[in-house]
């Protein structure tokens, strides 16, 4: 790659990523995600349309955009959401979507219609919770008690299929890679005390007088900590998204100085570049004349992702949720993408996934980005239930007692 051609990839992603608000805006009415118009224009820019640019090009720029939509998402998590019912209600809900997934998976196994058992069992459990955040955040979806259910479901929608990845397609083997997820684990917890360990009074100074300066000093160990977790992440052998993930996490913990000011300049930086441009690149990827070639595939996976992540939410959350909310949660809970990339290019490096499906999977993910948000925002917008301020937290939302 020369640096004339890489720029001039860059320029052709950055106008696509400058002119998505404004396609979005235009098109208010009829609700479209500012994700969907990135996708779209990765579409056009890409090798099957207009051939304006070469995803090569911007391949690292795209998985620190990937990093980044895991690191808001493992940010914006609040744990103490899985001692509410909600939280615990969404571990149910992914456990018996995986039961679900499983049995299908059999049956299209059975039918030769996939050979990858394992990836495609777990692309049917995932929520692209990182892809979710900004259209929820957008449209007012995380106020009010509606935050207390989708926030989890999400979350465990994308982390428990993470695991997934690390135990059962991990390169080093099963056991193995459960001890790399350990491993993982321990090292993001270990860095959840490195703050305790700076007592110096003269370092605190230094970091806190930096942090609004030219010095940046917590974006800078921000960026830092994620570009670490995602080697660590990298060198065990798990998906990189782990690492994003926990590094989001650790951040909710330990998010020194002006916590604020902190998420204020991971917007900027995540979703004003970075996190774009992995959107844009997918598009880019996605292999429209194999879809073409076997456009049902791609319908059958849609179809799955709908019926096998999202319907149990109708039943699972009944007397939790109100009937809008549940449908809702439905069509959010089976929005999926960023994993789908990743189970797919797994799948292909194995030799175990077919070409066929592994371009159906990702356009079904792609498919499910450009619907069911839509169609969640259009309910929650007629119904006014989800993003109303004032709808206080139920009850059985409230975190238990202790003991």
């Amino acid at each position: 790659m020369s640096l004339e051609t890489g720029l001039r990839t860059l320029l052709v992603v950055s106008l696509v990523a400058t002119l998505a608000p404004f396609v979005a805006g235009l098109l208010h009415a009829a609700k479209v995600p500012q994700v969907v118009v990135l996708i779209l224009g990765g579409i056009l820019i890409g090798p099957e349309v207009l051939d304006l640019a070469d995803r090569a090009d911007i391949s690292l720029l795209a998985n620190i955009g990937l990093g980044f939509l895991f690191l808001m998402a493992g940010y914006e998590l609040e744990l103490e959401l899985f001692r509410e019912r909600g939280g615990r209600r969404a571990v149910v809900a992914w456990f018996v979507t995986a039961v679900i997934a499983v049995a299908v998976t059999g049956v299209l196994a059975a039918l030769g219609f996939v050979h990858a058992f394992v990836p495609v069992a777990l692309g049917l459990t995932t929520t692209a919770f990182g892809t979710l955040l900004p259209i929820l955040r957008d449209n007012d979806m995380l106020s009010g008690s509606f935050r207390h259910y989708v926030l989890p479901a999400g979350a465990v929608g994308e982390f428990l299929p993470i695991v997934g990845i690390a135990i059962f397609l991990s390169a080093n083997g099963k056991v193995l890679g459960l001890v790399s997820l350990l491993a993982m684990g321990v090292v993001a917890l270990a860095l959840t005390y490195v703050p305790r360990l700076a007592r110096s009074k003269r370092f605190a100074t230094i970091a806190r007088e930096g942090e609004h300066a030219t010095s940046q000093t917590t974006l800078r160990f921000t960026l830092t900590l994620l570009f670490a977790l995602l080697l660590v992440a990298s060198n065990f052998g798990l998906d990189v998204v782990l690492g994003a993930f926990l590094a989001g996490v650790v951040l909710k913990r330990w998010a020194p100085g002006d916590v604020h000011s902190l998420e204020t300049k991971l917007d900027a930086v995540g979703y004003g570049f970075f996190i774009p441009v992995f959107f844009v690149s997918s598009g880019m990827g996605l292999d429209l004349r194999s879809i073409a070639e076997n456009p049902w595939r791609l319908l059958v996976f849609f179809v799955l992702l709908l019926l096998v992540r999202g319907l149990p939410a109708l039943a699972l959350y009944r007397g939790l949720l109100p009937l809008p909310q549940r449908f809702q949660m439905m069509f959010l809970t089976a929005t999926a993408l960023p994993l789908l990339v990743a189970l797919s290019e797994i799948g292909l490096s194995t030799g175990h996934m077919l070409p066929a499906n592994a371009a159906a999977l990702v356009g079904a993910g792609v498919l499910s980005v450009m619907v069911f948000p839509g169609v969640a925002v259009a309910l929650n917008r007629y119904s006014g239930s989800a993003s109303d301020p004032a709808n206080p937290a139920p009850a059985d939302a409230e975190p238990e007692a202790a003991g």
